[in-house]
Order: C-alpha cells, then structure tokens, then sequence
C-alpha cells in the first residue's frame, strides 16, 4: 500500500483528516519518559487521526537516546496509520539518497518533508520511493515565509507569480508516481486555497493549527480535494500539552476529538 492509500484508508476508517504532530518537549509534558508520553498520546487518540507527525529535530535535540526514543515511537504507532517525519531534508543527490535511507529504511517512516531549494535533482532520491510520501515544503506558517516564498519570480513561461506558487507546480510536474504532496501553512488560508487550485490531486499537510494561530475552518476549505480528503490538518502543542498533569493523554483525546469533529463539521464530503 503507498503513503496515499494508506492514509486515504485511515482517513475513512477514523473519519478524520487531524494529524497530532508528535513534537516532544520535555519541559512541557505531562510525563518525563518520552516514549511513555508519546506511547500514550498514541493509544488514547489513534482512532481520532489519518495521520502521526514527529518533528526530527525534537527528538535531535535529546541526543542519542532522542533518535532511540523516536525509533520506539514509530514502531508503536498502529501500522494502519501512516507517519511522517518532518525532517524537510534536501541537498546534492548523493546526500540526499542517504537521507532517505535513513527516513524510510531505517526508522520505517511512510512519508517525509523535503526542501526543494536545491531543485528536482536534490529531490529524486527521494521521489525514487514510490510507495513513500515525499511532502515538498512550499508555503510556510511562520512570520517570515514572504521573504523568499512571496518574492515575483518568472516561471520559465514568461509569467511572473509568486515563487511559492512556482514551487506548486513544479511538486505537481515531479508527481509521476503519485507520491508527491505539499506543505503549506494554515496561517495563509488564501494561498493554500491558491496551491489546492494548481494541484487539486495531490495531497497537502497543513500545519499551523492552533498554537500558531491558523484559522481552521478556512484551512479545512481552502485545503480538501473535490471529494472532502487530501489534506493532513496537522495540530501539535494544543493536543500534546492540553494538561501538564497526569491525565495528560486523556485530556489529550478530547481535544483531538474536539478537532476532528470541527474539521468534520465543515469539509465536503464529495
């Protein structure tokens, strides 16, 4: 099964398109033991997502035994739901086939996030996983993405558009095995409703829900395909840390709840 089946199926069992990024913070979580904590957030909301997101460099930052920590917690979320490491990797190809490696052989993930400033080139060892999902980092959700992603670039075309807009298209070119997605922030609900338009099949991973302030209807209109799918409406510290105590992964689920029934209250369903 590829990354876009799998979460297509996850998807439609759990009814859901919420995504908990597994973003880990000692200082802020209900326990102390990382796999622990990440262990039970995982069984008190895998009925509730399409999807599970640990960001690398959470697990970097603690070291050896972080890298440990994030291999024991991918081998224990539900092999029917997909994982992806946002880890935006991209460099020269021989670096880059490394890179994959590591992602999808050796922790197992089923899709990972790239950078595609080092253009298709840095990109193919990556996309060469056809069943892996390869999510191209396009619209950011912080403060500063307009620096670059906003700047009026030619297309080759003799059209002049915003670079991230170019950066869409090119993802859609480089999707010839149907395994190439997106990330575009939910703090910029028109340019994702924008990257929907120029890629209406492909799918998107929407971060910047909740504490960054996304707005999540708009992101849920803007960011579905024709049939209410395709997007992975990503949420991280607002389900992780909705308690600092010990009823952390159950006050855990019903904010994962809650979401998943928001999200649900305003998508098509085709």
């Amino acid at each position: 099964m590829t990354f876009t089946e799998k979460l297509r199926a996850a998807a439609q069992t759990n009814q859901s398109l919420l995504c908990v990024g597994l973003d880990v913070d000692p200082d802020l979580m209900g326990e102390r033991d990382v796999v622990r904590f990440c262990r039970n957030i995982v069984d008190a909301t895998a009925d509730l997502v399409c999807a599970y997101k640990p960001n690398w460099a959470f697990y970097e930052a603690l070291g050896p035994e972080g890298l440990e920590a994030l291999r024991q917690v991918r081998e224990h979320i539900p092999p029917h739901i997909p994982t992806i490491a946002d880890v935006k990797r991209g460099d020269i190809g021989n670096t880059s086939a490394m890179s994959a490696r590591a992602v999808f052989d050796v922790f197992g993930f089923d899709a990972m996030t790239v950078n595609p400033y080092g253009g298709y080139d840095a990109l193919e060892p990556y996309l060469a996983y056809r069943d892996k999902g390869v999510l191209v980092w396009c619209r950011s959700s912080n403060p500063g993405a307009a620096d670059f992603q906003s700047l009026m670039v030619g297309d080759g075309e003799g059209e002049v558009r915003p670079l991230y807009e170019v950066v869409a298209e090119r993802a859609r070119s480089w999707n010839r095995y149907g395994n190439v997605g997106l990330v575009v922030g939910a703090t910029y609900p028109e340019e994702l409703a924008r990257v929907r338009a120029l890629c209406p099949h492909q799918v998107i991973l929407i971060p910047g829900v909740g504490a960054q302030g996304g707005d999540l209807e708009a992101s849920v209109r803007a960011g579905v395909d024709a049939g209410g799918y395709g997007a992975i409406i990503n949420v991280g510290r607002q389900v992780l840390y909705a308690s600092r105590n010990e009823d952390y992964a159950g006050a855990a689920r019903l904010v994962a709840q809650r979401l998943r029934d928001a999200i649900n209250a305003v998508r098509p369903t085709g």
